[in-house]
């Protein structure tokens, strides 16, 4: 039976995407009922507003879930593969921004303009896995292209917000900068080098094969979502001085030929994109434009005259929100509307 309103938990409330989970909550009129913010030690016992009320952040513990209907995981791999299977036994739905369960068969991989079908899966394990903020993006823009030509291969660059690495990152980058224009010493604790006025071509750890996890993330997290293990796809992720917003280079091979103003057509009426893209005028998607917004914004489509069926394009989007946050509420959403 449906309710007209639901209890929801956020755990990791205070972190960077917490919080954006819970602004995002109330900007688009979850129809909450109780609300729980759950986090570890250091953070249990402050308050954050909601709805113009002070609510106090709880400890997370195993019993943190009873009486919810809808959790949203925002604390980490590890406290994810310890506390969702709990959240889940209580009856609880868990929709997890960790990569803890993402790969998992068993437990859907959902961007909701893309596979919302999926969802009909978590019953198997209570769980749905949020994907990755890089990925998401990705397949929002390879998804009208890919149902229309047949994508072949992606070839991607990322430059990666560090926010992406939450509140520790954003903090870093506005030190070293600091530091740097005080011509003071900087220190590393974050990142492995310096990351103000430089580029990092690492994204969490190195594998045997070079690549990082991170790019590894992207290959498969983008052929579990477009249900095509087929497509080839490579991938570089760099971490950039940029507080906020993920923008990638992706240059697309397909199966028949598509051209540029067909696949501005296709963006231009697919849910949640933004197209920009007027070179003459020096109009293309930015990180500093992407900010806050909801949509996925793509510019610089061009013709790959290299190849005989090759299209390139730029696509930003606000790594909190679209890439995480915005995401995981738009899953909680869709399965008020059509499963719990």
């Amino acid at each position: 039976m449906k309710k007209e309103r639901y209890n929801v938990a956020v755990a990791g409330a205070t972190g960077a995407v917490g919080r954006e989970m819970i602004s995002i909550l109330e900007q688009r009129r979850f129809p909450v009922d109780k609300i729980s913010f759950l986090a570890s030690t250091r953070s249990a016992g402050s308050f954050i507003e909601f709805r113009n009320q002070d609510v106090k952040v709880e400890l997370l513990v195993k019993d943190s879930f009873e009486g919810m209907d809808i959790a949203l995981f925002s604390a980490g791999g590890t406290i994810s593969e310890e506390f969702a299977p709990y959240a889940a036994k209580s009856g609880c739905v868990v929709v997890d921004n960790s990569s803890a369960f993402r790969m998992d068969p068993h437990v859907p991989l959902v961007v909701p303009e893309i596979n919302p079908h999926a969802i009909d899966q978590f019953n198997n394990k209570g769980i749905i896995a949020n994907p990755n903020c890089s990925t998401i993006q990705m397949v929002m823009a390879l998804k009208p292209i890919h149902d229309a030509a047949k994508i072949k291969r992606v070839v991607v660059s990322t430059y990666q917000a560090v926010s992406g690495t939450g509140k520790k990152g954003i903090d870093e980058l506005m030190e070293q900068v600091n530091d740097i224009l005080s011509f003071q010493s900087i220190e590393c604790n974050v990142y492995p080098h310096q990351i103000a006025f430089n580029c990092l071509p690492q994204i969490d750890v190195f594998f045997e094969n070079g690549y990082t996890k991170e790019e590894i993330k992207m290959v498969n997290e983008t052929k579990k979502i477009l249900e095509d293990d087929s497509i080839g796809i490579t991938a570089t992720t760099v971490r950039v001085p940029v507080f906020c917003g993920h923008g990638e280079s992706v240059n697309i091979e397909t199966q028949k030929k598509i051209s540029v103003p067909k696949v501005r057509e296709l963006l231009s009426q697919a849910q949640g994109i933004t197209v920009i893209d007027d070179p003459a005028s020096s109009m293309y998607p930015l990180p500093i434009h992407a900010a806050g917004k909801d949509d996925t914004f793509v510019g610089r489509i061009r013709e790959d005259e290299s190849i005989e069926n090759g299209i390139n394009m730029w696509i930003v989007a606000d790594n909190l929100r679209k890439g995480a946050a915005l995401n995981a509420v738009q899953i909680a959403e869709v399965l008020i509307r059509d499963f719990i």
